[in-house]
């Protein structure tokens, strides 16, 4: 479905005001609260892109940059947390984990956090709203673009030492931009801002620093083109296959395929196909029903060497 903005963000909101809200005896204190949250952090999102101040700025273990808030020893003891553009809530039933989350926060520098009076989630939780005190928006509620696209560049680059690989900008689009998102926006990051973070991407892995590049993307093409590849590979198996031998592999086009086949129902009428390229490269599965070939791409690993 194709990315809008507005649509979007009312759907995100109205997710995130049910989940504080719908278990509280007073509803309506619950909502004002949200609003002023809304105000303060932004729009709810869902996940957040890896260059985000919340996630840079805790200390990690790890060299690697954490990818969600609870990956992170600083955020220890959130429960039931909702995301939003500048920060999130978290609504823990413990209020000694609550108090000490906002200690711990409030010891790192950039990073804001504090206790709600008024209860969200349930009337037995103690929420804890954190946010990242540097972090300023567009008039769209996107953040501010000169920002987003320091943050992100300084997160590229510190990356590159280690890679091994360059990933284009269709396998890495969910990182650098967030969820929900487009082909180059989200809720965190507008067109303007998100068209120029692939111009980045692309520029540094033209240079080399990361190395070859590693996959093509079938997310860059359209879904007309996805189908008919997904299709092609679903026959192509169908055809190939000798019903003693669920397990097998066939050539398409210089490519080795692995294949497994099997009766759905074990009544004739269905068949399970799954295909797959080298080590998830590319991964279709789909059933042939009579004679008639319906197909689901499994686009998280659908990747062309």
């Amino acid at each position: 479905m194709e990315f809008r903005y507005p649509v979007a963000v009312a759907e995100a909101n109205t997710r995130a005001l049910n989940t504080l809200t719908k278990n509280l005896n007073d509803s309506e204190a619950g909502r004002e609260v949200f609003n002023k949250i809304l105000i303060e952090l932004g729009n709810s999102v869902e996940r957040y892109p890896n260059w985000h101040p919340i996630l840079t700025l805790p200390p990690h273990k790890h060299q690697k940059t954490a990818s969600s808030i609870s990956e992170l020893k600083a955020y220890a003891g959130i429960d039931h947390t909702v995301l939003f553009v500048k920060g999130f809530v978290t609504c823990p039933y413990s209020e000694d984990e609550a108090n000490q989350l906002v200690k711990s926060v409030n010891a790192i520098q950039g990073l804001f956090a504090e206790r709600l009076q008024t209860p969200l989630y349930s009337d037995y939780a103690y929420p804890v709203v954190i946010q990242a005190s540097d972090i300023e928006l567009e008039a769209d509620g996107t953040i501010r673009s000169r920002d987003a696209l320091a943050w992100c560049t300084q997160h590229l680059v510190k990356n590159a030492q280690n890679a091994e690989v360059a990933e284009t900008w269709w396998s890495m689009r969910s990182c650098i931009l967030g969820h929900p998102h487009g082909s180059r926006s989200s809720l965190l990051v507008n067109q303007h801002t998100g068209g120029h973070m692939r111009k980045i991407l692309e520029a540094l892995n033209n240079s080399g620093m990361y190395g070859p590049i590693r996959e093509w993307s079938l997310e860059m093409l359209s879904e007309k083109k996805r189908k008919a590849i997904s299709e092609t590979l679903i026959r192509t198996a169908i055809n190939c296959w000798e019903k003693s031998c669920n397990n097998f592999e066939f050539e398409l086009r210089g490519e080795t395929c692995k294949a497994e086949i099997r009766d759905t129902w074990n009544d004739g009428d269905e068949l399970s196909v799954r295909v797959m390229i080298g080590d998830y490269d590319l991964c279709v599965s789909g059933f042939s029903i009579l004679k008639k070939i319906s197909y689901n791409l499994a686009t998280q690993m659908a990747n062309v060497h």
